[in-house]
Order: structure tokens, then sequence, then C-alpha cells
């Protein structure tokens, strides 16, 4: 399943390696000699994780119905405009920050708030200005890319 994911995610225009460069960002503080690679390898390591990939199934389906207009209303124009006040599409990647404790949570809320690397483009092609609906897509990804940095984060501890 992780193999289709992976698929689903760069059908919707996000890689791997996009997620990995954000977690780069996130740990240079405290890592200045992490490389893309190491930041990969985590978030790939993430990736294996069935509630990640059952999360990233559902965001990604419910924006490709909205897209498609296939979303009962009012639901469609919550997710379609990316409504402030709906907050599940927070809820389903706090599922995945989650999985490596307040750090994740921590990141996610930094990346989130900051539109780093490829959830700038994701934020640009969606909702109201764009053609795209992405409105659990960015979130998710910004879950993921905390997540992997908090992974990175308490490993380097029990390291240290």
């Amino acid at each position: 399943m992780k193999d289709m994911v992976v698929e689903m995610l760069a059908s919707r225009g996000v890689r791997l390696e996009q997620i990995a460069r954000i977690v780069v960002e996130l740990q240079r503080p405290y890592r200045p000699d992490l490389t893309v690679d190491e930041c990969l390898r985590s978030v790939e390591k993430v990736m294996e994780k069935r509630e990640v990939q059952h999360a990233v199934l559902t965001g990604i389906a419910l924006d490709m119905l909205a897209e498609s207009d296939a979303l009962p209303e009012p639901l469609l124009t919550l997710v379609k405009t990316d409504d402030p006040l709906y907050g599940v599409d927070e809820i389903l990647a706090l599922s995945i920050t989650n999985i490596y404790g307040t750090v994740g949570l921590t990141n996610f809320g930094y990346v989130d708030k900051r539109k780093m690397g490829v959830l700038r483009v994701l934020n640009t092609h969606s909702g109201k200005s764009g053609t795209k609906v992405n409105t659990f897509l960015d979130d998710l990804v910004a879950g993921i890319a905390g997540a992997a940095a908090a992974r990175i984060a308490h490993r380097s501890e029990a390291a240290g």
C-alpha cells in the first residue's frame, strides 16, 4: 500500500524528496550536517506506518471528490474553500504527527504556518485562488514532514 500512497502523492504534485527538504529546514538549527538523503529515509519510514497511509488515502480522496463536486453540501463548500473553521483537515494530519509525540505536533504547527517548500505551491493552486483542491493534502504533507523531523530528533537524542 505504501507504493500506492506515494504514487497518489506524486499524482497530486508531491514527491517524498520535497517533503524531505522541509525536514532538512526544520532540523537545520539542531543538526546542521543533516542531509536530504537522511531526511528522505526518515520520510520513507514515516510513510511505512499504516496510520499514515490511511490518513493520506482518506485526505487525498476527499480532495479529489471535492474537485469533482462529488461531496454533499455544505461539506463541498467547506472543503473546496479550505474554510478556516473546518479543521478536520488538520485533525487528520495530527493523526500522523502524534506517532512521534509532541515534537511532531509542534513541527506540524510551524510548517503549517510557514508554508515551507512544496506547501507554498499546494496552497497557491488550491481553494479560492486555484483550480485544485488541496485542503487535506497540504496538512498531510506538513504532518509527514513534522513526524519525520520528530523521528530524527528522537533518534538524535537517543544517540547523544
